[in-house]
């Protein structure tokens, strides 16, 4: 498995049309696309974007903490903030943000994502096996972004806050092969209409989608 970006964070929500205003209000984010159940919001099509899927009924942030986004220049990407928001603030849903200043070719890009784990470092060591490379003792890393662990607990839930994580490969089928030998199981496969995706469970119970574009993809 040889991901080459963390394309997207999936999130179940409630309230997808405020969070989508927020994020366009807010964060430089635009509707990239939207389907009866879910909206693709980001400041490019092509790097790190956020999905919200319709959900009924209120989610639990189990395994998630918050979601980084990358940009140049904080105190001018914090000024556009709504006032007095903190640190980590929230943008609807129970979905949290933090923003991260560091160079970066997209103003707005996903950074990082922050998952609790009741054992961080062996969490991290887990994902090796998912084609993330190791960045820390517990941080690992996919095209320059990262999935960060974090000591907790996260209660069990049947009804997640997080969706998935999706990273970009050049060959799901590849992904699809790679996870037979390696025993990890494969919990679907997609071919929609811009994209061809596997989707794998990952440690902790997290979904993992490896997402191909297909020479079609033409989002904006």
């Amino acid at each position: 498995m040889e991901p080459r970006t963390l394309d997207h964070v999936a999130f179940w929500v409630t309230e997808r049309e405020q969070i989508a205003a927020f994020c366009e209000r807010h964060l430089g984010m635009h509707l990239i696309t939207q389907e009866s159940n879910f909206s693709l919001m980001g400041s490019d099509a092509r790097r790190g974007k956020l999905t919200l899927f319709d959900a009924d009924g209120p989610r639990e942030p189990g395994v998630f903490k918050h979601v980084g986004l990358r940009v140049s220049d904080l105190a001018a990407a914090r000024a556009g903030l709504p006032a007095g928001a903190p640190d980590v603030f929230a943008i609807g849903g129970g979905i949290s943000v933090t923003l991260v200043e560091a160079p970066t070719d997209v103003e707005f890009d996903l950074d990082h994502v922050a998952l609790w784990s009741a054992a961080p470092e062996e969490t991290a060591n887990a994902y090796l096996r998912y084609g993330f490379s190791s960045a820390a003792a517990t941080r690992v890393e996919v095209g320059g972004a990262y999935v960060e662990l974090h000591q907790g607990a996260p209660a069990a839930t049947d009804r997640p806050l997080l969706n998935h994580l999706a990273v970009l490969v050049d060959s799901a089928d590849e992904v699809i092969a790679d996870a037979t030998d390696l025993a990890i199981e494969v919990e679907s496969v997609v071919d929609a209409a811009n994209t061809y995706a596997a989707f794998l469970w990952g440690p902790e119970g997290v979904r993992i989608e490896y997402v191909e574009h297909k020479p079609t993809f033409s989002l904006t």
